[in-house]
């Protein structure tokens, strides 16, 4: 086989990306594929309680299908119905949330958050020095399989 044809061949495909929002140092690359599931876990800054949001890979976008708390406080849904499962208030709605290109985050120590892909779990404060990013998915074509 040729090195052109093996370059044919060779899979292109999908990469989350977390990088500095200033910078666009990248932190970390995790590869995806559409349907994985992506998820941030954090304490609320003010409630001081677990917050669990979770999305799905479409494409190049995030899709949130899934919050669960314990408490509603600042940027939580406080009008839609939920699901308490044992003491958790669970929002799964039919339809997603929001659908998101990049998603923002600061990385806080108190809030210690953590960036769960599929089963892999990241120490967002850890891996960015507590530093602002964005996460999002990235298209990698064959010239980045063979960079």
């Amino acid at each position: 086989m040729s090195i052109a044809g093996a370059a044919v061949a060779a899979p292109s495909g999908q990469v989350l990306v977390v990088e500095g929002i200033d910078t666009g140092e990248r932190y970390l690359t995790h590869p995806v594929d559409d349907g994985s599931t992506v998820a941030l876990s954090y304490t609320h800054s003010v409630e001081k309680t677990p917050v669990y949001d979770e999305y799905r890979v479409e494409g190049e976008t995030l899709v949130n299908t899934r919050m669960e708390f314990e408490s509603y406080g600042w940027g939580l849904p406080s009008r839609v119905n939920v699901t308490n499962v044992n003491g958790t208030f669970v929002y799964d709605p039919p339809g997603p949330i929001t659908t998101l290109e990049t998603l923002s985050v600061s990385p806080g120590r108190i809030a210690n958050h953590t960036l769960i892909v599929e089963d892999t779990r990241y120490d967002l404060v850890a891996e960015t020095g507590a530093r602002d990013v964005r996460i999002r998915v990235e298209r990698r074509g064959l010239t980045d399989v063979f960079s």
